[in-house]
């Protein structure tokens, strides 16, 4: 997230004609009692008044023009007359086009002003002044600040890698090593970046330069690097890259870097090939050897999906890089379960994948009403018998059709059980079965299908 240092309140008012037209003066709601002073806090947009000529503050226009600042001054702080501040600016190339704006204010708020930008011109540095206006009273002008308008865009920047070379695919583990370069500008100050193509924006008025190193860096000489740990452990990859200038405008065009990074996912490995249903396994959980080669793995992330317990659990490794984890197959239709490890400079792998698949359904047989077949008759009693094909099962529930009641049927010892059924008619019909486990394990359904004769 970006930071963006505390504001104090602060008013800005746009000017709505030329620059030279002074906005008019409030009138005082009573004499005033107390002695104008000399306005602080002044405020080129969000930046400390410059007040040496030779190192003015750089700004962009914005679309609403230079904003500037100060706070009124006032012997007196209990005073309630209404102030205002006068402004005046001028270039410095020529001190003779001073211009003005006044505004109403309030005692300890901001009072800006907007510069049109219609007066301002790109690569010229303007002084301007500030001063407290009480009635007929007036204070001193403030110290000059100084300010250049730059409204030029720095080039896209040159983006490149010493270990993740751009284009190509590379074993993956190690963070990449990325080198910014200013293309030629000399007022760059920093570049943005980011994974996503929409890179951070400041919020209005705000810092653009901040010490996030999640997104920004700042320029050494024109030039900067930084480390980063890419947000997918494989795969293609493209990172984005933006210049700011002194004034912090962006640069025309965001430079793209893409590479690839070979997978670098872990192996998972049930103690049993093929594990029992609702039994307990391990799993043993092992590194990609040149990712563990590069930087050590650390732990492991595991989620599974399908089971009864499903969630995402961390596990540590050893120091080679192996870990095992109990694990129970208890997905009544499957489960999944997906690994990624981390090491210890951070590189978090892309993810690799292990399915495990039981039939929990019962085994369903009629001699009297064959599946798939015709048997019987309308009013002809018939046996079914369920059979399991997992342990621990205590019952079964079936329903004749579709919509029909559920009934429930305890098993005998060996996890069988027997029902008598009477069809009430000739025709087609469906019989839906499934066990229940000595867990509460509500397994797959199974149905079967017959006809009466």
């Amino acid at each position: 997230m970006r930071r963006h240092r505390g504001a104090r309140t602060r008013v800005v008012l746009a000017s709505a004609g030329a620059l030279g037209l002074a906005l008019a003066l409030a009138s005082p709601a009573m004499a005033a009692s107390a002695t104008p002073a000399t306005p602080t806090g002044l405020l080129n947009g969000d930046k400390v008044c410059a007040t040496d000529a030779d190192a003015p503050a750089y700004l962009a226009e914005g679309l609403q023009g230079l904003s500037i600042g100060a706070v009124p001054g006032d012997t007196d702080p209990a005073d309630n007359s209404q102030l205002s501040l006068n402004y005046r600016l001028w270039p410095v190339s020529d001190p003779s086009r001073t211009s003005t704006l006044s505004r109403p204010a309030v005692i300890g708020s901001e009072a800006g002003v907007n510069v049109p930008t219609d007066d301002l011109a790109d690569g010229q540095t303007y002084a301007w002044q500030a001063q407290t206006v009480v009635g007929n009273d007036a204070s001193d002008w403030s110290a000059p600040c100084y300010v250049t308008i730059d409204d030029t865009h720095p080039p896209t920047p040159v983006v490149s890698s010493s270990n993740y070379p751009e284009g190509r695919l590379d074993q993956g583990g190690e963070p990449v090593r990325f080198t910014f370069d200013a293309n030629g500008a000399d007022d760059v100050e920093g570049f943005e970046f980011g994974w996503q193509q929409d890179l951070p924006v400041p919020a209005s008025g705000s810092d653009p330069y901040h010490d996030d190193p999640a997104d920004f860096v700042r320029a050494d000489g024109g030039t900067a690097t930084v480390t980063l740990v890419p947000p997918a452990g494989a795969g293609p990859m493209t990172l984005y890259v933006s210049a700011r200038d002194r004034a912090g405008n962006p640069s025309m065009k965001t430079a793209e870097y893409f590479f690839m990074v070979a997978s670098t996912a872990p192996t998972i490995t049930p103690a049993t090939a093929s594990p029992e249903f609702g039994k307990k396994d391990v799993l043993t959980l092992a590194p990609d050897p040149a990712l563990q080669s590069a930087s050590p793995v650390v732990s492991y992330s595991v989620t599974t999906f399908g089971g009864r317990h499903d969630g995402t659990t961390t596990v540590d490794a050893a120091a080679d890089g192996i870990a095992h984890m109990p694990f129970t197959f208890d997905g009544v239709s499957g489960e999944r379960v997906e690994v990624s490890s981390k090491s210890a400079d951070g590189w978090v792998s892309n993810a690799a994948s292990w399915y495990a698949w039981a039939d929990t359904t019962p085994t369903v047989r009629s001699d009297d009403f064959p599946e798939n077949g015709a048997g019987g008759g309308a009013g002809d009693t018939g046996t079914f018998t369920f059979e399991p094909k997992v342990k621990d099962i205590v019952s079964y529930t079936y329903s004749f059709d579709w919509g029909g009641t559920e009934q429930t049927v305890d098993a005998e010892a060996d996890g069988t059980a027997t029902i008598d059924w009477t069809p009430p008619d000739s025709g087609s019909y469906a019989v839906n079965v499934y066990a229940t486990t000595a867990d509460g394990i509500q397994l797959a359904t199974y149905t079967y299908f017959f006809d009466v004769n």
